[in-house]
């Protein structure tokens, strides 16, 4: 029985992480997104679908922790006095926002026809965004650090510490609540504010002592452990005290992202938190009871679409109150527009007290997760209807009708440093970038640059690149930088093009399109610092100097041989550090060789002769 057991539980680990390996590819490739995949591939193995699992509790459970870890990362990269300063958007934005919504969705319940209790608590419950799905497309996007982002997470932030509140106005407005007592409420709400005091003295005066402590015993594994340690005992902690465990593993994150530690601690957690995400998002999957949704659509497709226009209008004009902007105001109504995993802690527990009965539990937690499906949805569609941010060219010259002698395109931080040996000696020169914000800064700094995109052949026109002696290609992004390169070389084929190359790939990418010279960008810089480290180190200047010349030798003999038998050729000029030997030194002999005895000047003059 016992192997039985243990063979069924590893046919559901497989099919759990087959289900992702095999969705998430699929969805990201019709661009659908990875958190799509993952909740698909729940309904189809889940309870309600293919029925490889009979319930998902457990494992939503367990998923939980991946949220922890992913809120314990965030708060790595989000120092004390970085988070001091999202005060105001914490508690002033995140509060209206939560507030406004609150009331429109408690209202949505109200014109359906329910009891106040029971539309306070759904609607309530809906306002507490997915901080997963919000997290994980903000990651996806790269606007965790941007100012837009941040707000974001400052509204999540408020709202994780909405939960507290809500679960005792849940007790409060349960039948026979109002029993409770006042010195009750303030016992509840003293354990959760010592529980965060405790847990900040623990941070600030014990984490760092520990973490020196096993880093001198030089264990891997023990910091991996003492890692998960924290975040989960930080999470520990605050559920304990009546708070959420993201909060807790949030607040670990921030009082260690000052530690010396900090990248070992994100590097020890990322996988962890990688995994256990994915299966979050899978258990929530596995959690659509679809029968309720087929014996109860009408109301199920009603209340989803209500709810989610409620809230989105709410967010929307909280945003616009406070003065963002249009297309800013619309991205966060709809990222934030669908219920979240807080919901279920909140309706199972006015289920708990008997506000709602089984039934409206699991018609509500279903109205949250259909939201959470579609919001992946909601955002393609936002992209497709709505037209891109069109820069304001007030203040900027459009490059036309441009005479210099050299052309520069992209003027950023390559761009700039190259220009000077030309400026210096007096070289007429013509500047092109498609930043706006860099073109405004450069003026500041005595430049004169035109807005204008290389990679357009009529712009390539108006700058002048035909009567141009020589174009410098200087833009940061590599196929940008190839295509330039074949449009020059195929519409003014005499002009010199010199090319910034981002990397080795795109370095061959240019010469086969076609320019006169090209530069890895980081190539020469590299030479000078490894020069400069082996004179630290002690090595005559002389010395130095031969062994810089034999790598240029070499790179270039490398550079050769890729080019004409692809990328991956060219290994033997590289020198490894694991002892390969190399067969042909590239370095020339100081001084011509000599036979030492008669037998050896024999054969050197024969071979003299056959030469």
């Amino acid at each position: 029985m016992a192997v039985e057991g243990s063979g069924s539980d590893l046919v559901q680990v497989v099919a759990l992480l087959a289900a992702g390996v095999v969705a998430v590819p699929i969805f990201k490739r019709m661009g659908l997104g990875s958190i799509l995949g993952y909740l698909a591939a729940g309904v189809l193995i889940g309870p309600f679908g293919l029925r490889v699992f009979s319930e998902s509790g457990s494992i939503l459970h367990v998923a939980e922790l991946g949220v922890v870890m992913f809120l314990f990362i965030i708060g790595l990269e989000m120092q004390p006095s970085r988070l001091w300063g999202l005060r105001r958007e914490i508690f002033g934005l995140g509060a209206l926002q939560v507030g406004v919504c609150a009331v429109l969705l408690t209202l949505v319940g109200l014109a359906g026809g329910f009891p106040i209790a029971q539309s306070f608590v759904a609607g309530a419950g809906f306002v507490l965004t997915s901080t997963a799905i919000v997290m994980q497309l903000l990651e996806e996007r790269g606007e965790i650090a941007a100012p837009k982002g941040q707000r974001i997470v400052s509204i999540l932030l408020l709202e994780d510490l909405t939960i507290v509140p809500l679960l005792a106005l849940v007790a409060f407005l349960a039948p026979g609540g109002a029993e409770t007592s006042l010195s009750e409420r303030l016992t509840e709400v003293g354990i959760g504010i010592a529980a965060i005091v405790g847990l900040v003295v623990a941070g600030r005066y014990l984490l760092n002592p520990l973490f020196r402590i096993l880093a001198d015993a030089r264990a891997r594994e023990v910091m991996t452990a003492a890692a998960l340690l924290v975040v989960l005992g930080s999470a520990l902690a605050m559920q304990l005290s009546g708070l959420s465990m993201a909060m807790g593993a949030f607040l670990a994150g921030v009082l260690l992202s000052e530690s010396t530690f900090r990248h070992q601690l994100e590097a020890d957690i990322e996988p962890f938190r990688g995994i256990l995400l994915g299966l979050f998002f899978l258990a929530v999957g596995m959690s659509l009871d679809l029968g309720v949704v087929a014996h109860n659509w009408r109301l199920v497709a009603v209340y989803v679409v209500a709810y989610m226009v409620m809230k989105a209008l709410g967010i929307y004009i909280v945003a616009r109150i406070l003065k963002s902007g249009h297309r800013e105001a619309l991205e966060r109504a709809v990222f934030m527009a669908q219920g979240g995993e807080f919901a279920f802690v909140l309706y199972s527990s006015a289920a708990a007290v008997g506000i709602i009965d089984g039934q409206a539990n699991a018609t509500l937690t279903a109205i949250v997760i259909i939201s959470m499906v579609l919001t992946p949805l909601a955002i393609i569609a936002l992209r497709y209807l709505t037209p891109r941010d069109e820069q304001s060219l007030d203040g900027v010259d459009i490059a036309d009708g441009l005479t210099g002698s050299v052309l520069i395109i992209g003027f950023g931080r390559f761009g700039q440093i190259a220009s000077q040996p030309l400026l210096l000696r007096g070289m007429d020169v013509s500047i092109i970038d498609n930043e706006v914000e860099m073109i405004q800064a450069a003026a500041d700094f005595g430049f004169k640059v035109y807005y204008g995109d290389g990679t357009r052949l009529d712009i390539l026109h108006a700058a002048g690149a035909g009567r141009a002696r020589a174009v410098l290609i200087c833009v940061d992004k590599p196929d940008a930088a190839v295509r330039i390169a074949q449009l020059i070389k195929a519409e003014f084929p005499l002009v010199t093009i010199l090319a910034r190359a981002f990397d080795r790939g795109t370095a061959l990418q240019l010469v086969r399109a076609g320019v006169d010279y090209q530069m890895r960008e980081t190539f020469e810089s590299a030479l000078v610092f490894g020069g400069s480290a082996l004179e630290a180190l002690g090595v005559d200047p002389e010395e130095v100097a031969e062994v810089i010349e034999d790598v240029r030798r070499r790179d270039e003999a490398r550079f050769e041989t890729q080019l004409a038998e692809g990328v991956r050729a060219g290994q033997r000029f590289l020198k490894g550090n694991i002892g390969t030997p190399i067969p042909t030194p590239l370095t020339q002999p100081r001084r011509a060789g000599r036979a030492l005895n008669q037998e050896t000047a024999v054969v050197l003059n024969n071979a003299e002769t056959k030469n």
